[in-house]
């Protein structure tokens, strides 16, 4: 949910800032700018929201922000390939408190009802726009069962000589209705002009002639479509008054640049009584109901004023002037174009991995997982196939929480910040929460213990930057280090989902990452439970727990048995605070068991 947040505040950031931008091209340029041009400079506002909104996933976008992210983080490193990471020391002994919980309360400030309240609030104001927008086209389709064609001969004879005129060849319906008072159009697919039926009775053919051109010019425009676009904006961001002042100058940019190409058709001595045709419109009530889905020639008193002040001033555009207008819309496009990709990455917080492996087989494990949310992946390294269990929450990226100490260490390691041959770490003598944590550490007794202050302190000394390199060398899930260097990986910006916990281990497993096998052998040595029969497993738990409640557990791991190896990770998920890495690793262990994996 507060993704979605998150993704509402962007767009409407973003938006909010290219209507400022815009409105000052336009004060800014307006002599340099055609009727049209400050019309159609508006149709940017659409990339931003489909940058916020659409799931750019799907078409493969994430590739190209990976792309984009590597020109950050750009190395030398060739990955290498070495020998499998095997055996294990015969005078290590099993070590069950890698199973255990050893984890702290992350506190949120803002509690889960702030945001939940929030979204609720934005849904009421979403759906009583689209009732509003589904009662004024249902008005419209009143309006169209009641309406009486038009059989007047001098009449349609008229509107075919204005629609040669315009250009356009659609078949246009003219209809009479009393239920409006200026002429409007209607219809994206079935085209109509619907006039009062009091407008032939009111204005003469000549006056017509203008009605007609100018609803001509909001068809051949493709204004109406236009408009339903617009009720999308107000729909999105009813709660914005910038996107809402945009949209009335939208309106009335829409109605100049009509005007004016009406005008361009005209002769010289036409342009006033163009203009007294439009005020004499300017005494007919305007809808405004109907007026949001469907353009006419009427309009506000207000808009009508200014219309008139634009008529009076125009003067024919001269190619050099519509070849200015496009530069400039064209150099504005380039600009949103440039920063729409930022505005997705953002917008989009890389929250889920598309896997499209071949060799898996989705299976219903569900009866494991009762009161929990929950996935399970396994991979058979030797047949190179996977089982999945609840496909959507295997791509679903989560807080790794401890299980992101495996690498942690082996970063320590690699940076020589630590060795397997000497890394102890001295407790500072400032207590903590988990009594085990209360004395000094190695990386054995860390990882089983799941310490955090010693991962802080290796952290620490490898530093961001070389830490974002290795996160970015083996791809860990979104990447996202912004977080408290020491927090990062709890319940905060760093997330991963459980098919690529399994794809990183088996990269790991098979020293895929260019590691030295000496770092692997030590992580490997550190992370080992015990053995049972000809099988050994090795893991790590993880558990987030926010404000005192255990919200997701992990447990991942590698199982060797015989000459095979067997990878996994689980999560379970549960807002009643019960998810702890303990009780996925005891769902693991069930799940193995009878696939007669791990007995």
């Amino acid at each position: 949910m507060d993704t979605i947040l998150l993704r509402i505040f962007v767009s409407t950031s973003v938006v909010s800032f290219l209507i400022f931008v815009i409105l000052l091209i336009k004060k800014l340029l307006n002599p340099h700018m055609t009727a049209k041009g400050h019309y159609q400079i508006w149709y940017f506002l659409c990339i931003p929201i489909l940058a916020g909104f659409l799931p750019w996933n799907t078409f493969r976008l994430g590739e190209g922000i990976r792309y984009f992210k590597s020109f950050l983080f750009m190395h030398s490193d060739e990955l290498s390939k070495s020998d499998r990471m095997n055996g294990v020391d015969a005078t290590q002994a099993p070590n069950s408190d890698l199973l255990h919980d050893f984890t702290v309360s992350v506190n949120k400030s803002t509690p889960d009802f702030i945001y939940q309240t929030l979204f609720i609030v934005w849904m009421i104001g979403v759906v009583l726009f689209v009732v509003a927008a589904v009662y004024s086209n249902y008005q419209i389709h009143q309006m169209k069962k009641s309406a009486a064609a038009v059989h007047n001969q001098k009449l349609m004879e008229l509107l075919e000589a204005c629609k040669e005129l315009v250009g356009v060849k659609r078949n246009i319906r003219l209809r009479e209705t009393s239920l409006i008072a200026s002429p409007i159009t209607v219809g994206i697919s079935r085209p109509y002009i619907f006039l009062s039926s009091k407008t032939r009775e009111d204005f003469s053919l000549s006056e017509l002639k203008y009605v007609f051109l100018h609803e001509l010019q909001h068809q051949k425009s493709k204004d109406l479509f236009v408009n339903y676009v617009m009720w999308l904006f107000r729909i999105l961001y009813w709660f914005n008054p910038i996107v809402w002042y945009a949209i009335k100058r939208i309106q009335l940019d829409r109605e100049l640049a009509c005007d004016a190409s009406v005008l361009n058709l005209l002769e010289e001595r036409e342009y006033i009584e163009y203009g007294h045709t439009i005020i004499r419109f300017a005494d007919k009530k305007h809808d405004q109901t109907l007026g949001q889905f469907a353009p006419g020639i009427g309009g506000t008193k207000r808009h009508i004023k200014q219309r008139i002040q634009s008529i009076a001033s125009f003067s024919s555009e001269s190619r050099f002037l519509k070849w200015k207008s496009k530069v400039i819309c064209a150099i504005l496009g380039m600009v949103v174009l440039v920063i729409s990709p930022m505005t997705t990455v953002i917008a989009s917080p890389d929250d889920v991995y598309h896997f499209n492996g071949k060799n898996v087989v989705y299976e219903d494990l569900g009866s494991y997982f009762e009161g929990y949310n929950g996935s399970f992946v396994l991979y058979d390294s030797s047949k190179n196939h996977y089982q999945i269990y609840n496909r959507e929450l295997s791509q679903q990226r989560i807080s790794p929480n401890s299980t992101y100490k495996i690498y942690s260490a082996l970063f320590a390691l690699e940076s020589n910040v630590i060795t397997p041959n000497n890394n102890e770490q001295v407790w500072d003598r400032k207590p903590h929460p988990i009594p085990e944590w209360n004395q000094n550490q190695n990386l054995a007794t860390a990882l089983s213990h799941s310490v955090n202050w010693y991962f802080q302190n290796t952290d620490r000394e490898v530093g961001r930057k070389k830490l974002q390199e290795y996160f970015h060398k083996i791809e860990y899930g979104n990447e996202d280090l912004t977080g408290n260097l020491d927090s990062y990986w709890m319940e905060s910006s760093l997330k991963i989902s459980p098919i690529e916990q399994v794809l990183l281990l088996s990269k790991l497993g098979e020293n895929q990452l260019g590691f030295k096998t000496e770092n692997l052998q030590a992580v490997k040595q550190a992370i080992f439970i015990e053995e049972q029969k000809n099988s050994m497993l090795y893991g790590k738990t993880g558990t987030g727990m926010i404000n005192d409640k255990n919200v997701n557990g992990w447990f991942i791991g590698f199982v060797d048995k015989d000459e095979d190896r067997f990878y996994f990770a689980i999560n379970i998920q549960n807002k009643d605070g019960q998810a702890q890495g303990s009780k996925a690793a005891e769902i693991a262990k069930q799940i193995l068991h009878h696939k007669k994996i791990y007995e």
